[in-house]
């Protein structure tokens, strides 16, 4: 089974789409974990590192993004993480889409993504071991 961590990094008290994602997520027979508001970079690389997730799912409104992405990706290399899967949702401008890719983001999913985009996306690189 697909483990995805979904987590909202930074001050964003904004969550129905990270929560929307991870029922989607779920309802795709993926296990999933939320997080929840408020976590720092430390927080939510530390969780994917204790749940052993194959797919770290960002979701930041804020625009903090410039801040936090660079510093959990470099968490997440620190740890050696490098095969897991990193996804960035939420309001990010069109500009900072190319910085947040050069990060180490795989893909990023703005407003009004379909789900089943999403699903596809995760299911066509992330091999299911079941």
């Amino acid at each position: 089974m697909i483990r995805v961590l979904v987590a909202k990094p930074g001050l964003d008290g904004h969550d129905r789409g990270a929560k929307v994602i991870a029922r989607a997520l779920r309802d795709a027979g993926m296990e999933v974990v939320y997080t929840g508001l408020h976590q720092t970079p430390e927080q939510i690389v530390d969780a994917a590192l204790q749940e052993d997730v194959d797919v770290l799912a960002l979701s930041i409104l804020s625009g903090a993004h410039p801040t936090l992405v660079p510093r959990i990706m470099d968490l997440v290399r620190e740890n050696n993480m490098d095969d897991m899967l990193v996804l960035l949702g939420g309001i990010i401008p069109d500009d900072d889409v190319d910085n947040m890719m050069a990060a180490g983001i795989a893909r990023v999913f703005g407003p009004g993504t379909d789900t089943q985009d999403i699903v596809d996306y995760i299911r066509e690189r992330v091999p299911d071991d079941d």
